[in-house]
């Protein structure tokens, strides 16, 4: 298909917006350059009787929600349920000695049949008394307020496959995201700041990168948008200085009559009206997003609660601070990332896993502190957990020092908080070694059917017309809302 493209005197709009510089920010240019190319109709595909329009405009709910908004720290790699979530009694009676059972292994080469009890001590926390290890000290201050889930399993060991199971419902690239999701079914309350954040770790980009936020095949307003771990933590949101003020203004002014008539003139293209959409966010992006990515206004207080004075927790604790700010100020889903494979220890675990710990732990108690001292837990949904687990068997046995633990995907453990859910319990059980779960097994659809339902929506019912059918977050699979932590 050729590719027309609306002109201005001998200006393209292209050209127009690439040799102009502008501050509009990294959410609409990347779009912009790299997708401007208009989708192609397929004669096969029976046409919509009324062209689509897409937009982030609040969105009536199926009925009447319990959660407004989401904080997510995907904690990627696979965190050690053994040693955090899920005590054993039998791993530490079996300790050193060969597992009675059979073991799926992910890596044969440095596998063995040992028997790896846990190193670390759980007790009992709070009124509730669950158990957790004495590397969360931080979250056994608010596990009154928690669920615990120990009965998640994704059953595909590997990380991209679980990933995209945890994320997108399937094991397979190229869907939307649960945040993507989220906004297309739901809007955003904010009409400055993108509905969907994502916010990434110094470290490195998570396993899959972009996907881990992707729209898929929804429309691109739908997409996370990213927000750097380091100043500027979004590229290209201001203007340079000569192009500030009333010539920005005549600038912008001139972009939406150029939309607006390339528009008309392709009617019916909705990754065309996604696409403008999003660079009129971004244009308002540059106040609102700079206010609410600024600290310096939050109490000391405040910031010790998320413990940004400590030097081990503080990048991470500021991340959780500002998915706090954003969700104040509307923005729907936000999503905080560990970086590329910082849980995923299959050796030296005794020195890696408390050092991984010490640096979220805190953080990730301090945001359900505030959320509830400030009355926003209640609608505000947090959730913390990763694709995998630990398997009870030692990985790499060449001494104390080097010991880890291979991937689990078939029962892992995750926690939630808020929007709607019971505080103060755990929920399904794995086996008496943490390997399978086995009492109320939660698959990732039954997780995302259930979040659905906390946002007032069935997941069944929120669909999109893709190559002429129907498709859902949680489409052709069984799945289940797990009442048992509603309140």
């Amino acid at each position: 298909m050729i590719h027309q493209t609306q002109t201005t005197g001998t200006h393209t709009r292209r050209h127009f917006l690439a040799s102009s510089s502008m501050g509009i920010g990294s959410v609409a240019l990347s779009w912009l350059l790299k997708q401007d190319p208009l989708l192609a109709k397929d004669p096969a595909i029976r046409p919509e009787l009324v062209n689509k329009h897409f937009d982030l405009i609040p969105k009536p709910t199926h009925h009447a929600p319990k959660a407004k908004a989401m904080i997510s720290m995907f904690m990627q790699g696979g965190p050690s349920h053994l040693d955090m979530f899920d005590p054993k009694p039998m791993l530490q009676k079996y300790d050193g000695k060969k597992f009675p059972g059979d073991i799926k292994y992910d890596n044969a080469a440095q596998a063995s049949s040992t028997v790896l009890g846990s190193p670390w001590k759980f007790s009992k926390h709070g009124e509730c008394g669950t158990e957790l290890s004495e590397l969360l000290p931080g979250l056994s201050e608010v596990v009154d307020d928690i669920v615990v889930m120990r009965s998640m399993h994704t059953s595909v060991n590997n990380h991209g496959q679980s990933i995209y199971a945890m994320h997108t419902g399937r094991i397979l690239a190229g869907r939307p995201t649960l945040g993507s999701w989220l906004t297309y079914g739901l809007g955003s309350e904010s009409e400055n700041l993108p509905a969907y954040i994502a916010m990434v770790d110094p470290g490195g980009a998570p396993v899959l990168g972009v996907n881990n936020w992707t729209n898929g095949w929804l429309p691109s307003l739908y997409q996370g948008t990213v927000i750097r771990p380091k100043e500027p933590r979004i590229l290209n949101l201001n203007a340079p200085p000569h192009l500030s003020g009333k010539a920005q203004e005549k600038y912008l002014d001139f972009l939406v009559k150029l939309n607006q008539r390339h528009l008309s003139q392709h009617p019916g293209e909705d990754d065309l009206s996604a696409r403008i959409a999003s660079y009129e966010l971004a244009a308002k992006m540059q106040t609102a997003a700079t206010e609410a990515l600024d600290l310096s206004k939050e109490t000391k207080a405040t910031q010790a609660l998320y413990g940004i004075d400590v030097p081990e927790s503080a990048e991470f604790g500021k991340r959780c601070l500002i998915s706090r700010r954003l969700i104040e100020r509307g923005v729907r889903f936000v999503q905080i990332m560990t970086g590329n494979q910082h849980w995923d220890h299959h050796n030296s675990m005794r020195t890696a896993l408390p050092r991984t710990c010490k640096r979220v732990d805190v953080p990730s108690a301090g945001l359900v502190k505030d959320l509830k001292q400030r009355g926003l837990l209640d609608e505000t949904l947090v959730h913390w957990g990763g694709e995998m687990g630990r398997l009870p068997v030692i990985q790499n046995d060449a001494g104390i020092a080097k010991q880890g633990r291979d991937h689990n995907t078939y029962g892992f453990s995750m926690w939630l908080a808020g929007g709607g859910l019971k505080g103060g319990m755990t929920y399904g059980a794995t086996d008496e070694f943490g390997h399978h779960a086995v009492v109320d097994k939660v698959s990732p659809s039954d997780y995302h059917a259930t979040l659905m339902h906390l946002f007032g929506m069935d997941a069944e019912r929120l669909t999109f017309t893709r190559n002429g059918a129907e498709q859902s977050l949680i489409d052709r699979q069984v799945n289940r809302i797990v009442h048992d932590i509603i309140a």
